[in-house]
């Protein structure tokens, strides 16, 4: 019987453990550690952050529902990772041994690489995860009775865009509603060299939609950004040139403040040579699996993945629950294939979906493949994108709870590229 470890009670981690448990059954033990009890459906953070949901509207709790899909569950966080010895020593000094391990950790927050950067030592808020996003509601609430200026970004080197825009257009939408928005200046402030790169170098014509947007909304922007430091109720900013010369700087007033940081790997993984980068990320080969460590495989954002291209700032590239779907059934299939002694032949479609909320109505875009060029890139907006993310949200949080293989990214991403190739053929 070979154990396999799960490490991250993620998308890709929950994902990871419900097939694994299908894919082996019972000959082989499945365990998911996560350094939570909960699972939380991060994309609905900005909503917490207006309080449009509660924490408890978007958890899953894992230590109840993992047993009944036969998956063992330790609601501890891990403290090392013993590559060499297949161990994973526990917070408070336990062990975990592993014939087989997937990584699907997640991202640490580095917010202690800008000064004055965070929710608990800093001055910016974060819907990185759902407590920060509950925090951030709090704080909202008390703005709101002494509305002052905003701003809104992503810092340099951080790999997740979409969750920025949505909070900066959910901002507006609510400010509206409580006939407050004409107080409240709103500033967004990017690593990215464009609005709409979304670490991406653009999707269809997302500069076009979101820059359009932005000036529907009145909400200014500053691009190619480095955020030297935060002070209380400031940010300090220096706009840099294309030539990498630090450029204008700018003196940014806010009330209240959401920045992401950027990521790097767990504390646990940073270090270990041959299979993390400098930066923590793991690396893998085309088959998801650790070139060093053969018996360790990593989904998700924990994947080190190069940038699309040079930029004036360091710009990171996301990893979408699409792409996350894909490594996730190409992880679990080689490793199918390995213990029955064959060579792992699946990969990863690595593929970009994203259905960004502006509060009222909202932004989609697919890029397939993520990384240009691309056999589809296409992007597009209405009102239908905020209520297909409502949709969605219900639909993969009952997935969680039943223990459900169905590919919910890959099906919505199906539908929506049927939709644009008919799009275009009725254009043509």
């Amino acid at each position: 019987m070979a154990k396999i470890v799960v490490l991250g009670g993620g998308v890709g981690g929950v994902s990871a453990a419900y097939e694994a448990r299908e894919t082996f059954g019972k000959e082989h033990e499945v365990i998911l550690v996560s350094d939570s009890d909960y699972f939380e459906f991060t994309p609905s953070n900005p909503w917490v952050a207006v309080k449009w949901r509660t924490p408890e509207q978007i958890k899953v709790n894992l230590a109840e529902t993992m047993p009944k899909h036969g998956v063992r569950f330790i609601g501890t966080a891990a403290d090392e990772i013993k590559a060499d010895e297949n161990t994973i020593v526990l917070a408070g000094g336990d062990t975990v041994h592993y014939d087989y391990l997937i990584i699907a950790s997640g991202p640490d927050l580095a917010f202690d690489e800008i000064e004055g950067m965070g929710p608990h030592d800093g001055y910016t808020a974060s819907v990185c995860k759902t407590g920060h996003a509950a925090m951030a509601g709090d704080k909202f609430e008390e703005f709101c009775a002494n509305p002052q200026p905003i701003v809104v970004g992503a810092a340099q080197g951080a790999s997740c865009y979409g969750p920025a825009y949505e909070y900066a257009f959910i901002l507006d939408t609510e400010l509206r509603k409580r006939k407050i928005r004409r107080k409240v200046p709103i500033t967004f402030v990017t690593a990215e060299p464009y609005i709409g790169h979304l670490g991406l170098d653009g999707v269809g014509d997302t500069k076009g939609m979101l820059e359009s947007e932005m000036r529907d909304r009145d909400i200014k922007w500053i691009c190619n950004s480095r955020i030297d430091k935060f002070e209380q109720g400031k940010a300090f900013v220096t706009q840099i040139n294309t030539d990498g010369s630090d450029g204008d700087n700018h003196e940014l007033n806010f009330g209240h403040c959401m920045v992401l940081p950027a990521f790097r790997g767990i504390k646990p993984l940073m270090g270990i040579e041959g299979l993390v980068n400098p930066r923590g990320f793991v690396l893998v080969d085309q088959h998801q699996r650790n070139p060093k460590y053969e018996n360790i495989f990593a989904v998700g954002v924990c994947v080190a993945i190069p940038p699309v291209g040079p930029t004036p700032v360091p710009v990171g590239v996301p990893k979408t629950g699409y792409m996350i779907e894909s490594m996730v059934t190409a992880s679990v299939l080689n490793l199918q294939e390995i213990i029955s002694g064959q060579n792992p032949t699946h990969r990863a479609s690595w593929n970009a979906f994203c259905l960004a909320d502006f509060g009222d109505r909202g932004m989609a875009f697919i890029a397939e493949p993520q990384i240009p060029p691309r056999n589809t890139n296409w992007s597009g907006s209405g009102r239908w994108v905020h209520w297909a993310k409502v949709a969605f949200e219900k639909y993969f949080l009952r997935k969680v709870r039943k223990g459900s293989l169905e590919p919910v990214f890959e099906k919505v991403t199906m539908r929506l590229i049927g939709l644009s190739k008919l799009r275009h053929k009725q254009e043509d």
